[in-house]
């Protein structure tokens, strides 16, 4: 009996496959549910937070007006279930508050969003790439004054080193091959911009290489998911990640069983 494939990719699976095919396996093919996290609820209410900047006219993207709108983020985060699963004490909150806070203020330091002309923000963008689907969410598409379109990934952990810039980069590049599968253009610009303690900007230009190499890459990637559900081998990786895994006491490379994953879900 082999495991159902999955109905599509996207950058986030595409990482997570690379990074350890057992933690993809619990989590995408059998939705074994992870834990909150505090970085990634910060990273959502920030998002909210330059989302709502960015639906407002170029004259009113301020930083008083963004500071307002995280205040409405934080608002509508604090009655969402990931939040509320933190179970965080006051001083935890406040802290959570002031994190937030900095990475906003920290955005204006990056970019003047006055300047940009917004095509969408958190667009979910979907394709057929040579029968396979795959699909992702733009935080923000803007189109420049020559008619260029820029993606833009807001990031609001820490700055990467050289390796994992590589492959953040992949991830971005992917969001460019959606919009020429779906807009019929490709970007002239991608970007990632940093919120974090080191704020900065990284900036790629998509070729015809780079689409070429991305579309190798997902390729590759769904080849192996296949084989993979269809061995049913799913072959752990063990790397400083292991530290953060929430699927690790049932990972065999720490003394774990996988089948008692499946176990506890159904129990």
């Amino acid at each position: 009996m082999s495991f159902e494939v999955p109905t599509t990719l996207s950058p986030s699976k595409v990482s997570a496959f690379k990074e350890c095919a057992l933690a993809f396996r619990f989590s995408v093919i059998d939705k074994i549910p992870q834990p909150p996290s505090v970085p990634a609820v910060k990273g959502t209410t920030v998002h909210r937070a330059l989302e709502l900047l960015f639906n407002e006219p170029a004259p009113k993207r301020t930083i008083e007006t963004a500071r307002d709108f995280l205040q409405v983020a934080l608002e509508e985060i604090s009655t969402d279930p990931e939040f509320e699963a933190l179970a965080l004490e006051s001083s935890e909150v406040d802290q959570f508050r002031r994190d937030t806070a900095k990475m906003v203020d920290r955005y204006f330091t990056l970019e003047d969003p006055q300047s940009i002309s917004v095509v969408g923000t958190e667009m979910m963008i979907e394709a057929d790439l040579d029968g396979v689907t795959i699909r992702g969410i733009i935080d923000r598409l803007e189109e420049t004054p020559d008619g260029e379109l820029v993606v833009t990934d807001y990031k609001t952990g820490r700055t990467p080193g050289v390796q994992q810039e590589q492959a953040r980069m992949e991830g971005i590049h992917f969001y460019s091959l959606l919009c020429e599968q779906t807009l019929g253009r490709r970007p002239s610009t991608v970007q990632l911009i940093y919120l974090g303690s080191s704020p900065q900007v990284i900036i790629a230009h998509p070729s015809d290489q780079t689409s070429r190499g991305t579309r190798r890459r997902l390729s590759a990637v769904w080849n192996a998911i296949d084989t993979a559900c269809a061995n049913e081998d799913f072959r752990p990786r063990p790397s400083r990640l292991c530290d953060w895994c929430s699927y690790k006491h049932f990972c065999p490379a720490f003394g774990g069983d996988p089948a008692l994953a499946t176990a506890e879900l159904s129990n």
